[in-house]
């Protein structure tokens, strides 16, 4: 797959002024988006009830005055968030029973999330933690020690994964400190972080954040979140650059979604994107049934089929897999053919 030359170096604009310059406007994000209010089925009261948050560098990436684009669907509230489906809730993977101490989930042996912050530099609408309460789960100084003391006095937890939210929106002097307690934690064999912002906000990925993964004393998975090839631009392409050539594993999940990526020429071409720029594609989830998603849902049976589709063109290694995740169940369960 060819692909066009990009810099080696992300944008030079600093990433947390960037995060600070996010749409967080209905009505401003529609008008740079040269989008009528009366093409789309937009809600204020969805906006209100989830905020809206889109960066920049993202918003650069939507085609202009097109309702359907892909990107766009992803992050602009609809009607349709407030609309009533069976079976979905508040905490659709049960999120709240796993709390073992603030900022700590432990749903599954040897691996424990841990939740440092809420923020995210993009609010996607589908999100399955959209209604979760960060509020009640700050943590502070305290309780973080508390989180740490936690993992530290459970030797089968073999890896941290830090999630949220979105972890990379810490400080580089946040995540730098954090590391290093880990790094004393004698039992744990890797680090994994869940991240979406090396493909919204590109920017967060520079070198400095790089020397602080370097002095980690175990291996480090980025677990990076992209749904649609549209979102690999030059500076996304420039950030996994910079990630891949330090020796970071990098793997890709993504989330089924109705008329976003529901087709096997969409996910094939997302496969192919992802492994010519050092990704692995790793799972395709079923979405999670949160409160305000319902309008994205597609079946497991179409799933299974875009499955299908995809190991009839693409080799073993580029075909993720198809896996939903149901509370209380001692792993992601695959959704078989």
């Amino acid at each position: 797959m060819a692909t066009a030359p990009f810099k080696t170096e992300p944008s030079p604009q600093n990433w947390q002024q960037q995060l600070a310059d996010a749409f967080t406007n209905l009505n401003d994000l529609c008008r740079y988006l040269e989008l009528p209010p009366e093409a789309v089925a937009l809600s204020a009261t969805a906006a209100e009830n989830f905020p809206l948050r889109v960066p920049r560098s993202y918003a650069e990436n939507i085609k202009k005055a097109t309702p359907n684009d892909p990107l766009l669907l992803q992050i602009l509230p609809l009607q349709a968030e407030l609309w009533s489906y069976p079976g979905f809730s508040d905490d659709p993977v049960g999120d709240l029973n796993a709390i073992k101490v603030p900022g700590v989930l432990h749903k599954y042996h040897g691996r424990a999330l841990f939740i440092n912050t809420g923020s995210c530099a993009i609010n996607c609408r589908y999100c399955f933690r959209r209604n979760f309460p960060y509020a009640d789960f700050q943590l502070s100084k305290e309780k973080e020690q508390a989180a740490i003391a936690y993992i530290e006095q459970n030797p089968s937890i073999s890896e941290v994964i830090l999630s949220g939210g979105d972890p990379l929106t810490l400080s580089d002097n946040r995540l730098a400190k954090l590391i290093l307690q880990l790094n004393q934690i004698k039992h744990l064999k890797r680090l994994r972080i869940h991240s979406r912002l090396p493909t919204v906000l590109p920017a967060r990925i520079t070198t400095d954040l790089i020397d602080i993964f370097n002095k980690s004393c175990f291996p480090i998975v980025m677990v990076i979140h992209c749904n649609h090839a549209n979102e690999l631009n030059h500076q996304v392409i420039a950030a996994l650059t910079l990630l891949k050539n330090s020796r970071i594993t990098l793997l890709n999940q993504s989330v089924l979604l109705k008329n976003i990526n529901d087709s096997s020429d969409a996910l094939c071409a997302l496969s192919e994107a992802l492994f010519d720029y050092g990704v692995m594609p790793y799972y395709l989830h079923i979405l999670d049934k949160a409160q305000g998603t319902g309008h994205f849902e597609v079946s497991e049976a179409i799933g299974l089929n875009l499955i299908k589709q995809m190991q009839a063109v693409l080799p073993g290694y580029l075909v993720p897999k198809l896996v939903k995740e149901i509370a209380g169940a001692p792993a992601k369960q695959a959704v078989n053919i």
